[in-house]
């Protein structure tokens, strides 16, 4: 890719567009540190990805960042309630703090009476939803969205994104989000466009 000029702020949520093969999500994957950048740069509060070590960017990712991912990637052995408290655990809070920290977040996904369930006895709406909650309830600064409601109809898509945009912007967590869904895109702040690798503003929602 080149030419991809991307700056977001705390609580914003931009989209972006494209073909298949337009470069979207390694963009997304590079901004995450996921994939490494071969040219330029991507900042996140001050300090250069690119330049952190294996153990802080680790670090970053599991403590700053959240995931979301078009077919939730739950893991199965888990109950609702244990995969949405993950990053919390994986960060080395308390079983009891960091299961009750993700009941309130199910509670307001409306998931509370789901949480002792595992990932097969959900619907696809429900489990998207939990993968909201899993990425949201440590607070990170940066959630990245990689079609996050492209496996749901309709209906369910309109209302995991409702509830996934309405919790992000109310803890001030940017949202960077890849989409083929021109209805998706419309609900972001800024939107951008992906063409031969190329990415260009197209101005906010």
């Amino acid at each position: 890719m080149r030419d991809a000029h991307l700056h977001v702020a705390p609580g914003e949520v931009a989209a972006i567009t494209g073909q298949s093969g337009s470069g979207k999500s390694s963009l997304l994957y590079c901004l995450a540190g996921v994939l490494p950048a071969t040219r330029g740069q991507v900042r996140f509060e001050g300090r250069v990805l690119g330049g952190l070590t294996d153990e802080e960017m680790s670090a970053l990712r599991r403590e700053r960042f959240g995931f979301v991912f078009q077919y939730g990637e739950l893991l199965p052995e888990l109950t609702v309630e244990e995969n949405a408290a993950l990053p919390l655990r994986l960060s080395g809070q308390g079983k009891k703090s960091a299961l009750a920290a993700a009941g309130r977040v199910l509670e307001r996904l409306g998931l509370a009476d789901l949480r002792e369930r595992r990932p097969s006895q959900v619907s696809g709406g429900q489990s998207q939803r939990v993968a909201v909650a899993r990425a949201l309830v440590h607070r990170p600064a940066v959630v990245f969205a990689d079609e996050p409601t492209g496996s749901l109809d309709s209906a369910n898509a309109a209302a995991v994104l409702h509830e996934f945009l309405g919790l992000a912007r109310s803890q001030g967590t940017a949202v960077v989000l890849v989409t083929h869904d021109p209805a998706v895109a419309a609900r972001a702040d800024s939107h951008y466009t992906m063409a031969d690798g190329v990415l260009s503003p197209r101005g906010g929602a």
